[in-house]
């Protein structure tokens, strides 16, 4: 059988030198397709990594609660990622907040409520900045490093604000001497008590852009728009070891408190990137089904070139069974050259695939995204797209009858 599998690989050898251009192009069509599946995957996976890094950092004792359900369907997963929906739709209060806060095992809670406004200080005015309205709980549980001043306190949040690093920047084309200047929200002045170091993470599961926004107290974004609605409540557990207890204490609390409405969810670990987490996952099953098509187009072409093959050297054939070769090593023989063919398009495809996300990561902060699966899965479907689009060619070619084939000689 090693014999007979090295007869074959030099025949395809021969056969794939003989003919370098066709052969090259056969290859660059698998090639594209491999690449392009090779480069989705390789940023959704750095995509995936990048959330549960930050979900990492932030710790295994976080507990969101979300107005919306944990739905997986497309239409909900949109919803809930529209800010503006999730605001008309959302049934949390900032009382809600002090309820949990009740709850055993629980040491700390903070409501997120995003407002837009313009922003002016004495030397610049902003409009539609991304304001954050929460609680002092709120430092507590995410792990934002100051660059100057403090967050506010219990003190002196009614009347104070912290800057993001690049918002300071903007407004007062500063950040080392911004502590203690006022701001003007809606006409109500504020002081700035601290400017937030510059955060280098590009996914935020809070759907914040830190860098860019003023956080203040959120009774204070309550007086300034008359209303108030919670996008999100964040919670830090006393205990990691019953988180799903203390998550259906938080369910148990706010049904009893909305009367049985459940139009909220409760998530943590892995549950918190979500819908974010589902709709990267429903975007690269679509991209990669999208790839997938320039590769069955690649795989087109394998057919194409063997059936051109197979033609040409009908003489062959004819000789090979003239001399005792069997159907079976016929169409092993050409079934195996397009195989070899195939794979070599789909090395040429992951090199070309990598290249590209190592390209495309010096100016995006996604690394390139490496795993055994990748790599499992570029192999399998290199080998089936031979198999599929060589089966043809290698049956004609082996139903061939020896005294037609030999008469075929040019």
């Amino acid at each position: 059988m090693a014999l007979l599998l090295r007869t074959h690989y030099k025949l395809a050898k021969t056969a794939i030198k003989e003919n370098r251009t066709r052969s090259f192009l056969t290859c660059l069509g698998i090639a594209i397709g491999v690449a392009s599946i090779i480069l989705i995957l390789s940023l959704m996976g750095s995509i995936s990594n990048l959330i549960k890094s930050e979900i990492g950092e932030i710790g295994a004792d976080l507990i969101v609660v979300r107005p919306g359900t944990t739905k997986d369907t497309v239409t909900s997963i949109v919803e809930e990622l529209t800010s503006a929906n999730s605001f008309q739709k959302s049934n949390l209060s900032a009382s809600d907040t002090d309820a949990i806060k009740k709850i055993e095992n629980i040491s700390a809670a903070a409501p997120i409520a995003i407002s837009n406004n313009t922003v002016a200080s004495e030397k610049n005015t902003f409009s539609s900045v991304s304001i954050l309205g929460t609680t002092t709980d709120f430092i507590k549980i995410e792990p934002l490093a100051m660059r100057f001043g403090s967050f506010f306190n219990e003190n002196n949040q009614e009347n104070s604000v912290v800057l993001g690093h690049t918002l300071s920047l903007a407004l007062f084309n500063t950040i080392n001497s911004t502590v203690g200047k006022t701001i003007t929200i809606m006409g109500e002045k504020f002081m700035v008590v601290g400017v937030l170091d510059e955060i280098e993470k590009s996914i935020s599961f809070d759907n914040i852009d830190f860098d860019n926004a003023l956080i203040m107290n959120i009774n204070a974004i309550d007086k300034l728009t008359g209303s108030t609605q919670v996008q999100q409540i964040n919670v830090k557990a006393a205990n990691t070891d019953s988180l799903d207890t203390i998550s259906d204490n938080i369910k148990k609390t706010l049904l009893e408190k909305k009367n049985g409405d459940q139009n909220f969810a409760v998530a943590h670990g892995d549950g918190i990137t979500h819908p974010a987490g589902s709709l990267f996952n429903i975007i690269s099953g679509m991209l990669t089904l999208v790839a997938a098509i320039s590769l069955v187009v690649g795989g087109i072409g394998v057919m194409n070139i063997m059936l051109v093959s197979v033609a040409e050297r009908t003489h062959e054939i004819g000789i090979r069974k003239a001399v005792g070769a069997s159907s079976r090593n016929i169409l092993l023989q050409f079934l195996f050259e397009a195989l070899i063919l195939s794979i070599l398009g789909g090395i040429f495809g992951l090199i070309l695939g990598y290249i590209l996300a190592f390209i495309l990561s010096t100016f995006t902060p996604f690394a390139p995204f490496i795993s055994w699966e990748i790599l499992a899965i570029t192999f399998l479907t290199t080998l089936v797209i031979g198999i599929i689009f060589g089966i043809y060619p290698a049956l004609k070619a082996a139903t061939k009858n020896p005294i037609d084939s030999l008469k075929h000689y040019q």
